[in-house]
């Protein structure tokens, strides 16, 4: 994320639960996926989940900066 983003889910994440739970749902895919990425093998299984953690994230990530385009347009 780049540092405006991250800026404007500071300011706006207090206000906007939807906003909140975005970005907190963001940070714990990225923790699980640092997770797995550190393992030297991974298991079928793991490998299936690591794709699902991926798409979940980006899905999230898309819905996330559809929120922050908002506040961009309210700021400009």
């Amino acid at each position: 994320m780049e540092a405006k983003d991250l800026e404007l889910i500071e300011q706006y994440g207090t206000e906007d639960a939807e906003l909140k739970a975005l970005w907190e749902q963001h940070v714990v895919y990225e923790k699980m996926l640092e997770k797995l990425e550190g393992k030297s093998f991974l298991s079928p299984t793991e490998t299936q989940e690591m794709k699902e953690l991926k798409k979940k994230k980006l899905a999230g990530k898309t819905k996330l900066l559809g929120l922050l385009d908002k506040y961009r347009v309210t700021e400009a």
